[in-house]
């Protein structure tokens, strides 16, 4: 895993500058852009959390991240609910810390 994935909600380094925006498609064709909050390892995999851009909508996609040597990347739904809960878990203790800190 790259430092450059270490970034997280107190990163001081100027990396949400430029966010992309990134539509989520679902199946029921709804579309949803959203922003990146941010790319976090746990269990030796990378995830990332994104967030919609409309500020009305609070809600958190969480999704496994996979970043390849030419740039790309893509997203894969987290299928195991077990897993899902213990990302989730995770994610809410890197908010909790970064709110205690900041």
């Amino acid at each position: 895993m790259t430092d450059k994935l270490n970034h997280g909600p107190d990163c001081d380094c100027g990396c949400q500058e430029e966010v992309p925006q990134i539509t989520l498609e679902f199946d029921d064709g709804e579309n949803i852009v959203c922003e990146p909050l941010f790319i976090f390892d746990f269990e030796e995999q990378d995830y990332i959390a994104l967030v919609p851009v409309d500020e009305d909508n609070d809600e958190v996609f969480l999704y496994l991240y996979n970043e390849f040597d030419n740039g790309e990347f893509e997203f894969l739904d987290i299928e195991d609910d077990a897993q899902f809960d213990r990302v989730a878990k995770e994610f809410e203790r890197i908010i909790e810390e970064a709110e205690a800190h900041g």
